[in-house]
């Protein structure tokens, strides 16, 4: 981490076919190895497979999805007097996103089912219905950090 400035926030173009800039930042996230066009015809058959499955805007479901995995509160680790403690803090919205999106392509990504597509699709739609590993994950970090509420007087 550079200790002269903070690093500058770069602008990311929205994606061609919703107009979406988070769905970019989700391609982004998805892609491995500079393949931009792998990453994106899995997130756009992903959101066919959506529409098919509810017949609903898939970039509205997506935001939903996302609105249910992101996190409001996570524990940060907070050195005092030799003990290191679990401070719980708010999240800023910027990480919000960026840990929903995180989480959302790691839980796709252990799920079972046969190609990526799939396993995306499948992922939205229990993100969407309050379900899945993601949410899983979001619910174990409120439960730590409403565990670890006696230490929120560290918070600096």
């Amino acid at each position: 981490m550079s200790r002269r400035h903070r690093a500058e926030k770069r602008e990311v173009n929205p994606d061609p076919k919703y107009g979406d800039i988070v769905v970019t930042k989700f391609m982004n996230s998805l892609m491995k190895h500079g393949k931009k066009s792998a990453a994106e015809s899995i997130v756009y058959g992903a959101f066919d497979m959506v529409q098919e499955k509810i017949r609903q805007d898939p970039v509205a479901v997506f935001h939903q999805a996302l609105d249910n995995i992101r996190p409001a509160v996570e524990v940060r680790s907070r050195r005092v007097g030799g003990a290191t403690y679990q401070v719980p803090v708010e999240v800023r919205t910027d990480r919000q996103q960026a840990l929903a999106i995180r989480w959302l392509i790691e839980s796709a990504r252990k799920r079972g089912e046969h190609t990526m597509r799939e396993r995306l699709s499948g992922e939205l739609l229990d993100a969407l219905n309050g379900r899945g590993q993601a949410v899983k994950k979001r619910e174990d970090t409120h439960r730590m950090a409403d565990a670890n509420r006696a230490f929120s007087h560290y918070r600096w």
